[in-house]
Parts: structure tokens; sequence; C-alpha cells
């Protein structure tokens, strides 16, 4: 009995021990009761060894076991935003000025020379019938940009009349030019645009072109450039209050009187001069009556023919009917004006 008292002071003596080693977190492993039996290790609350000092066989009680200190999670590193990288714009480049040109000064107008203002008179020399006639020398030396007219090609015939008198039986001339489905062109003076105006709008309305005959029907080569360009832009101006529309470019010179000079000065304006290759002496009676008229210009028919009667001729307006029928009869067509100028 006393061997055994002694043996359990050693053992509780043992246990002690034991549980002064605890601190190393290490749990104590279970007693033997004196009777044999396991002990179960005391529990705290909830039976957990971690919620509490736990009391040791010899009524010590362990320290749990030192929790490891927490370190608060590192919040991740915000990168700096990147600088944004400067664009190299493009440099505007500088303005230039362009100099405004220099004005150059005007050339003094050259004089024309004693050949240039000759006065000449249109003609034609006729030759046989369907022969184009000969010309005055003077058409040789006309220059492109002097813009004439005498002639046409191919089988065509272009009627002008000049209206620079009397209108005298007009309706009769109209109605033979209307049965014979034939266009003509009307060069009028100034005297008849400004006291017959209704004859130059009924011209106009039935299909007609009017041409520039002057304001005045004077001479030209006895002019000055001013008073040309006078006469011409009151020619103009006239025609446009009459009709209400700009005026065709289409001049003859009054008595077909003209020099080199002239022709340059009309083209600079504008106007195309129209000449002929077939006239008579219509300005006076005819001792024929109206067979002197038909005579004339059907014996002298040609490839291109212009040809040229004036109206205040009653004589040409009686012969008027049969001169168209006779030239379409001869395989001619009528042409216009427009088909000839430059």
């Amino acid at each position: 009995m006393r061997k055994a008292k002694v043996l359990l002071a050693v053992m509780l003596s043992a246990g002690t021990v034991l549980s002064a080693c605890s601190d190393s977190g290490e749990r104590t492993p279970p007693q033997t009761a004196p009777s044999g039996e396991v002990k179960a290790p005391a529990s705290g609350d909830g039976g957990s060894a971690a919620g509490g000092a736990k009391p040791n066989a010899g009524g010590g009680t362990v320290a749990p076991p030192a929790k490891a200190e927490e370190k608060p999670a590192e919040e991740p590193k915000k990168e700096p935003d990147p600088k944004p990288v400067p664009k190299d714009e493009p440099k505007p480049e500088p303005k230039t000025e362009t100099p405004a040109p220099e004005k150059q000064p005007e050339k003094p107008a050259v004089k024309p020379t004693t050949a240039e203002t000759k006065a000449v008179s249109w003609y034609y020399m006729k030759k046989k019938k369907g022969e184009v006639p000969g010309f005055p020398a003077e058409v040789k030396q006309l220059k492109p940009e002097q813009k004439a007219v005498w002639v046409g090609t191919g089988k065509k015939v272009y009627l002008t009349i000049d209206v620079g008198g009397e209108l005298l039986d007009y309706k009769t001339l109209l109605a033979s030019l209307k049965n014979n489905d034939v266009k003509a062109t009307f060069f009028v003076t100034g005297y008849n645009l400004k006291n017959n105006p209704d004859y130059i709008k009924l011209l106009l309305e039935e299909g007609h072109t009017v041409g520039n005959h002057s304001i005045t029907h004077k001479d030209f080569t006895t002019l000055t450039d001013d008073q040309v360009k006078k006469e011409v832009a009151e020619y103009e101006k006239l025609y446009k209050d009459i009709t209400g529309k700009e005026p065709t470019k289409y001049f003859r010179f009054p008595y077909g009187k003209y020099s080199l000079h002239l022709l340059s000065l009309m083209s600079d304006l504008g106007y195309t001069s129209y000449f002929w290759s077939t006239a008579m002496k219509d300005w006076e009676p005819r001792k024929n009556g109206a067979d002197d008229p038909f005579n004339d210009v059907t014996g002298n028919l040609h490839d291109g023919n212009i040809i040229l009667m004036h109206q205040a001729s009653k004589e040409n307006i009686e012969a008027m009917d049969r001169i168209l029928k006779e030239i379409k009869k001869e395989g001619y067509e009528f042409g216009t004006l427009d088909e000839l100028q430059k």
C-alpha cells in the first residue's frame, strides 16, 4: 500500500514537469488514473483546446498557444497613369502672300498704216453662169482675225436684202419668201429701226434675221474710229429697245465702202462683215421692169452665191417669187448666213 502511494507521488511530479513543458504548444497526453482508466483531458467551453487555459491533471493550467500576428493584406500598388506622349502636330506652313501682279501699262494704240486705211469699194467680176466671180485683190491681204465673208461653198444660195430706204409693198415681199420657204437676212439702217419697229418685229416673227447696216448709212471710210463705235453702239441699243433681244453680229458696210482697218475694227467689236457675189443697180428704176432683176440673179448663179437686193426697188419685189422658184429649179438650196459666220 505504501509502495502504491510512492508511485502515485512520482507520477504526480512527472505530470507537473509535463505541464511546464506545455508552453511549446504541444498537447498533453492523456493521464492514467489510479484505477487504470485513461482520463480525457479537461475541456474548456465547447471542448476546444483553443478556447482557453487547460487544467492539467495536477490542477495547473496550460497556456493556449500564441496566435500568429496577422499582417494586414497589402493593397496592390497603383501604377501611375501613363503620361500621354505628345504628338508632333504638323506646324502650319507660313502663309506666303502672292504679290499682286504688276499692272501692265496699256499699250498705246497702234496707228493704222496708210495702206490699212485706204478706202476700198467692194465689187466682183462676173464670169460665166455657174462660175464663182472674181473679187478685189484686197481679199488676199485679209488676216484670219479680220472676219469677212463674200461667198460660200456648195450648191447653196444666201439671200440678203438691204433695207435703207422705203419699205414699199413689204407684204408681197414677205409672202413670196414664206410661200417658197426661204429665210433671208435683212440689213436694216437706223432710219427704219426708228420709224418701222413693228416691221422689225414682224421680220423676226417670220424667222428672218436682222443685221446691222449702221444708224446713219454714212460712208464709214469718212468716219473716225470713235464715230464708227458710236454708230454701232447706238444701233445695238435701239435694236434691243425694240426687240428686247441682243442684236445679231452681222454687219454690212453702207455703199460697200470699207478699209482693212475698218474690217479689223468691226471684228474687234464682235461683228462679221458680209459682202456679196451677186448684185445689181436696183436703187434705180429698171428699164425692163421685173425681168431685169430676174435675169441679173439667175444669170449669175454659182456655188455659195450671196445675193444682195434692195427692198426699195418695186421691180425686186415683183420679181421675187419668180426668182426664188427658178433658183430651186436649177438645183440650189437656200442657206442662212449663220452657216458662214466667222
